[in-house]
């Protein structure tokens, strides 16, 4: 039967050559777990997705959620799939064993969690959401709030979603109008709308907790007067029973051209007055603590991406092999039998371009997942606080290099597959159109790319990209014990130079006040930055399986020969081309800059 969720030996590459997912149970956390428990983990998750998320993938996205008498109603497949996710423990996957969790490190939840976002990325999205809300509540919810909201969230009886965007202020949140009026009770009443909150209203839980970003009275200017509620779409009592229903309408659905199964809501808090609202931490410092969700959901989005290119790169892939059609080039004889067309030229070029992309992105997106790990169970304090500033670093080009370059790989899905490409009768359509939505979920490229160029690199005295830089170095220095890598490592090499100097002139305009400057081209800076990162990864691939292939296993030669290949493509087709935008980039070109309204 042809892979269509991800690539099983891939994954077990990443896991166990690549990440060192084993080294991780010599942790006192992880001790309990081993390589057998982690693969039966992977096993479980691989047959739900297979089993009840993606047999109702295309029916989701035929039969759209609908708005009848006030609610959102979804097909009848969704609930049994996410109820057996729940009931296997997914949800809490990586929480300790005496919060009812896994206890699996991040690493491997996220690998767990890939197969049901590559199965069916709308059904997925519902606890994906959840996790993020419950630990956003577990982290700076009270004790009350949590007995109230995240223990229920925990056992899989509420939802939740995050509440942002206002129809007048889309990204800017600093322009949102929501506000919350103190009750006298310690509780507050909000006022407002927010649109194109997913997971807004659905029938699969007994609750739905949004957590709201709003103003108080008293609240200062921009984002620094931006706090945060917990607004339940049902009131729970005291004793954890659900109370009236609270003053949340949902005002309609969106229709998205994909994540179609995925509610795209409208709410409005507080049409009647009285939507009641907890406060949660300090006041005026909601933003700071969403940001810890959005970051979450940053990383999620982008292994969402990367997952929708994978399943598109594996249908075309087998779609290569099994259809023929012409002749190679220096076949005259038409009377000769056709050809499968992945033996031409064309195509094989696309399809390791699919390969390059996603499998790239998918090494950076458990990458990324480790890094979490070191960051909550490294030995030393120092060594946890490096991993935090390694990740907030990365969190851009996570969600942004996958949502544009594994979106592409979708294209070339739907090249691969000609005119049948086009059809809704085949799915790489219906990938293309999910992946679509990706790079402006959780921030458009043009916010992440001002996020990393004017906020992450100098953060904590730019400590991540330091160490960034000394971990790609430090792979190039074990490259160049390799002989057959030469011609991979030098690009990267002279990449990271020019970057670089690039960078350090970059960030000179910046403490010279020159920010429109600076930043008018960060866009391009981003896919710089995210290239050389995945250039990176690409030859850590490169290393691993040159180790593999020495260790003489013949039936992996052709796996880690497709690794090298697919390293090599990346690595000198693409890596050198990023010298133009650094072209750009240091001659600070200004054509969009100083673009004027009236000259389009």
């Amino acid at each position: 039967m042809p892979e269509t969720l991800l690539c099983p030996r891939n994954l077990a590459f990443e896991l166990y050559e690549v990440l060192d997912a084993e080294g991780l149970t010599q942790r006192e956390r992880f001790a309990d777990h081993s390589r057998e428990t982690f693969d039966a983990a992977i096993d479980t998750a691989r047959s739900i997705a297979e089993n009840l998320f993606a047999p109702h993938n295309r029916k989701a996205d035929e039969n759209e959620p609908i708005y009848t008498d006030g609610e959102a109603v979804l097909i009848p497949e969704v609930k049994p799939a996410v109820d057996a996710f729940i009931e296997a423990g997914f949800h809490n996957a990586s929480r300790s064993f005496d919060d009812g969790g896994m206890q699996l490190p991040n690493l491997l939840s996220r690998a767990c969690f890939a197969h049901f976002q590559s199965a069916n990325i709308g059904t997925s999205s519902y606890p994906m959401l959840t996790m993020g809300a419950s630990h956003l509540i577990e982290v700076f919810g009270s004790d009350e709030q949590k007995q109230r909201f995240l223990q229920p969230m925990l056992e899989g009886r509420f939802f939740g979603t995050m509440a942002l965007t206002e129809p007048h202020a889309g990204s800017s949140l600093s322009d949102l109008r929501t506000r919350a009026e103190p009750a006298g009770d310690g509780t507050y009443r909000l006022k407002g709308n927010k649109i194109f909150i997913s997971g807004g209203d659905h029938p699969l839980s007994e609750n739905i907790v949004h957590m709201v970003l709003a103003k108080l009275p008293d609240a200062p200017p921009g984002v620094k007067g931006i706090s945060l509620f917990i607004v339940p779409k049902v009131l729970v009592n005291e004793d954890g029973s659900l109370g009236e229903r609270n003053d949340v309408i949902l005002a309609g659905l969106f229709h998205k051209m994909g994540w179609r199964g995925t509610t795209s809501t409208a709410l409005n808090f507080g049409d009647n007055g009285n939507c009641v609202g907890y406060l949660v931490g300090e006041p005026h410092k909601g933003l700071s603590y969403m940001f810890q969700m959005m970051n979450d959901a940053r990383i999620g989005v982008g292994m969402g991406a990367i997952m929708l290119g994978y399943a598109g790169y594996l249908y075309s892939l087998n779609y290569a092999r099994e259809r023929p059609q012409g002749r190679l080039p220096d076949g005259k004889n038409p009377a000769s039998s056709q050809v499968p067309i992945i033996q031409h030229t064309d195509v094989k070029r696309m399809l390791l371009t699919q390969k390059a992309y996603v499998e790239g992105a998918f090494d950076l997106g458990l990458y990324a997942a480790r890094i979490v790990d070191e960051q909550q169970t490294a030995t030393t304090e120092e060594e946890r606080k490096n991993a935090h500033e390694l990740l907030d670093l990365l969190t851009p080009i996570v969600k942004s290099w996958p949502s544009e370059y594994c979106l592409k790989a979708n294209e070339m899905a739907i090249q691969i597959l000609g005119g049948h490409g086009y059809t809704r009768e085949y799915p790489v359509e219906q990938y293309y159109r999910d992946n679509r939505l990706n790079p402006i979920h959780e921030g458009t490229h043009g916010i992440q790319s001002l996020d990393l160029l004017a906020r992450k690199l100098t953060q904590n005295g730019g400590a991540g990209l330091r160490q960034l830089l000394g971990l790609i170095q430090g792979t190039c220095a074990r490259a160049s014990e390799i002989s057959s890598l030469d011609a991979m490592r030098q690009p990267l090499e002279q990449l990271l130079g020019r970057l670089t100097e690039v960078t350090q002139a970059l960030l000179g305009d910046l403490m010279a006040g020159k920010v429109n400057q600076a930043l008018a081209n960060s866009a391009l800076y981003l896919k710089v930055f995210g290239h050389t990162v995945i250039g990176w990864r690409w030859l850590e691939q490169a290393i691993r399986a040159e180790q593999g292939l020495a260790k003489g296993n013949e039936a992996d030669v052709d796996f880690y020969r497709g690794k090298l290949q697919a390293a090599r493509y990346f690595l000198t087709w693409e890596i050198p081309s990023c010298h133009h935008e650094l072209d750009l980039l240091a001659a600070r070109d200004d054509t969009c800059l100083s673009m004027q309204e009236d000259w389009f």
